[in-house]
């Protein structure tokens, strides 16, 4: 390609008023009517000619291929079905269609799942691969997908069209089932309503009016309901237990339907108690009563409601035992009315006085049995023929007393059992020492035998049983064989952890699952899953995990303290994980159960559309057959029936440039020379004419 090009000798301003005199004087010449006016112009003209110094530029290009774009959406509602075939089929017929393209190059970028529920992320795939390619150089670009892209609001701005290639059947149709509202926290005892929906998409049959769904909290058995189709349900729920209650909602999969991911809806709600309501009965006046009020009373989410008998056993004044309040206190009412209404009763020190009756300790039996939780702290009474043991409590209490009573120091030890245990595992770093732990000695236990079954976490004298737990129907017992656990609280000889212990001591009697000696569950983060299984075995087996698609996956856990066993495990994707190790089952959910690409999986262009007319490209569904790729101009139709058009865009490379003077400067001056003197010659005769 040859052009003109100029490179002047001198500024432009400069040249400017050189042709500005230029015109001035041609002007004169005009207006003084010399013949030679036309001249004077012309060698005015030469002389810009050679200050502009024109050159003829000639340029050797060699043209550059057009560029087509061709985004392909792998993400995983185009898993389902056909899609993966008719993904292929479109990407095969663009490949051949490109190849018949003289001078055209294709450019293919895949596009997965997004980060966490981002969904497909095509447009930005398509930002990035054009940002690596010449914009002088797209000839068109094109998306094979579902429809379903979630970030349009990251649509380049395209120099060519943009089409798309829609997959999926007209016949397709799903079933899908949405937890339109759930609360993140939920108070334990009070119900709590969700909100849930099951509607069928795209060309679904109208024969049904209702569908099956089951509720299974934690993984339990389902209850099965009947909800009609398209509306939203309300269900009131209370949750079982503290802690993270996992709730799934699950609708069978139907014949015919494109895929069950989102049969299923997983709800993750954190259960809290609204106030732990403790009934304290303290049996005679002693140093660690005030110890046991005012620990209880510290936690502002306990609700204290304490029974003390202030008569000291050894005083004998003869007056009856329903005359030695000032007013009557309610012992049937707490004892026999609302005794279901306390998560704990506390006995500290207490002995058969004849305040309570065998008939309200009989309910307090039954009490546990169906739930409820009792612990004793005893002292020498536990032992005495008025000991609460030889009472109904007998067939709940984890221990039997021998009336023996020791009146000495000693250091309570946690045993290997308690090192495992989640009420006393711990404990003994929170006070150090050089040999065992660092805590004050106690100074009096009472000798009790265990029963089979019963769990001993601390020992005191020649190992005698301190502290017993077990489990008696339903509900949960814990025995203190020693008065004397008020001494940590004073800091006698540095004192220890009493509150921790007790603390742990309620939570665990209240069944919260952080105090569970055999449990499993899962810390999430992302995709990473923190397994943990607490037991008090020496080892537990391997976890079996099942993915969201069904396959099981066998997992190996470390110990990592005594009876407490981790691993971390990255799991492939987000969904509904169910782990087991064939005796505690817990389930979990990374990110929704039903993930943003299964929210809507019916194929459809209607998404894209606007992005698409913007730039004049078209919509074709891949199961009407192959397309057709023309070239088109810039400015036309760019898709018909059957075909999508491309803009070639003419793009080159220069590979060589050369510059060639018109004529020299010396060669203008001469010229400019001549023309002065032509004008001087041609007015000089015209004067002798006139003279």
């Amino acid at each position: 390609m040859q052009t003109v090009v100029l490179d002047p000798l001198l500024p432009m301003v400069a040249i400017y008023a050189v042709g500005a005199l230029v015109v001035l004087a041609v002007g004169l010449a005009v207006l003084r009517r010399l013949p030679g006016w036309w001249l004077r112009g012309l060698a005015g003209a030469a002389l810009l000619a050679a200050l502009l110094n024109p050159a003829l530029s000639r340029e050797e290009r060699e043209p550059l291929s057009d560029i087509v774009m061709l985004v392909v959406d792998e993400s995983a509602s185009q898993r389902i079905s056909e899609r993966p075939t008719q993904t292929q089929s479109a990407v095969d017929n663009i490949r051949a269609e490109v190849a018949t393209l003289e001078n055209t190059e294709l450019r293919i970028v895949t596009v997965a799942d997004g980060e966490g529920d981002a969904g497909t992320q095509a447009m930005t795939a398509l930002t990035e691969a054009l940002a690596e390619e010449p914009q002088g150089r797209i000839a068109g670009a094109l998306i094979v997908t579902d429809g379903r892209i979630h970030d349009l609001e990251r649509t380049p701005a395209l120099p060519a069209p943009l089409h798309a290639l829609v997959t999926g059947q007209p016949e397709d149709w799903d079933r899908r089932l949405v937890v339109v509202g759930a609360p993140a926290f939920a108070i334990l005892g009070e119900p709590i309503t969700l909100t849930v929906r099951v509607e069928d998409q795209g060309d679904a049959p109208t024969d049904a009016a209702l569908a099956p769904l089951l509720i299974s909290i934690d993984g339990e058995e389902p209850l099965a309901f009947e909800v009609p189709l398209g509306r939203d349900i309300e269900l009131p729920i209370e949750l079982p237990h503290g802690g993270m209650n996992v709730l799934q909602f699950d609708t069978p999969t139907v014949e015919g339907e494109l895929t069950d991911r989102n049969n299923t809806a997983v709800v993750q709600i954190n259960g809290v108690r609204d106030r732990l309501r403790v009934l304290l009965v303290s049996g005679e006046p002693h140093a660690g009563e005030r110890t046991w009020r005012n620990l209880l009373k510290a936690d502002a989410s306990v609700d204290l409601v304490h029974f003390t008998i202030l008569r000291p056993p050894e005083k004998q004044d003869g007056v009856p035992v329903d005359e030695l309040s000032l007013i009557a206190f309610p012992t049937r009412e707490l004892f026999m009315e609302k005794i279901e209404d306390f998560d704990l009763i506390v006995f500290d020190r207490y002995r058969r006085r004849g305040i309570l009756p065998t008939l309200y300790l009989e309910n307090i039996a039954e009490y546990v049995r169906t739930g409820g939780a009792v612990l004793v702290s005893s002292g020498p009474e536990y032992g005495s023929a008025e000991s609460i043991f030889r009472s109904p409590l007998q067939t709940i209490l984890p221990g039997a007393p021998t009336a023996r009573v020791f009146e000495e120091g000693f250091t309570p030890q946690v045993t290997d059992l308690g090192d495992r245990h989640p009420v006393t595992a711990g404990l003994e770093a929170m006070s150090p020492g050089e040999d065992g732990p660092g805590w004050g000695r106690w100074l009096r236990q009472l000798e009790v035998e265990v029963p089979d079954g019963a769990d001993t976490l601390m020992t005191g004298i020649d190992d005698l049983p301190l502290l017993t737990l077990d489990r008696v129907g339903e509900g949960r017992v814990a025995l203190i064989a020693s008065d004397q656990s008020w001494l940590w609280d004073r800091g006698f000889e540095g004192g220890g952890p009493q509150a921790e212990l007790l603390r742990r001591l309620a939570h665990w009697m209240m069944k919260e699952p952080e105090l569970e000696e055999e449990a499993l569950w899962v810390e999430p983060s992302g995709l990473t899953m923190r397994i943990v299984r607490r037991t008090l075995d020496d080892a537990p087996g391997e976890i079996t995990v099942t993915t969201p698609d069904g396959s099981d996956v066998a997992v190996t856990l470390e110990e990592v303290s005594p009876g407490r066993f981790e691993t971390l495990w990255e799991a492939p994707e987000t969904g509904f994980y169910r782990l087991t190790d064939g005796e505690i089952e817990t389930v979990i959910a990374l990110g929704p159960a039903a993930p943003r690409e299964f929210e809507q999986t019916i194929a459809t262009g209607a998404v894209v559309e606007e992005a698409v007319d913007a730039t004049g490209g078209g919509i074709v569904t891949v199961s009407d057959g192959d397309v057709d790729l023309r070239r088109v101009r810039a400015g036309r139709p760019a898709a018909g029936r059957g075909w999508l058009g491309i803009t070639p865009r003419g793009a080159y490379r220069t590979a060589d440039i050369r510059i060639t003077p018109i004529l020299p400067a010396w060669a203008f001056l001469l010229i400019a020379g001549l023309l002065v003197v032509g004008a001087w010659l041609l007015e000089g005769r015209g004067t002798r004419r006139r003279g």
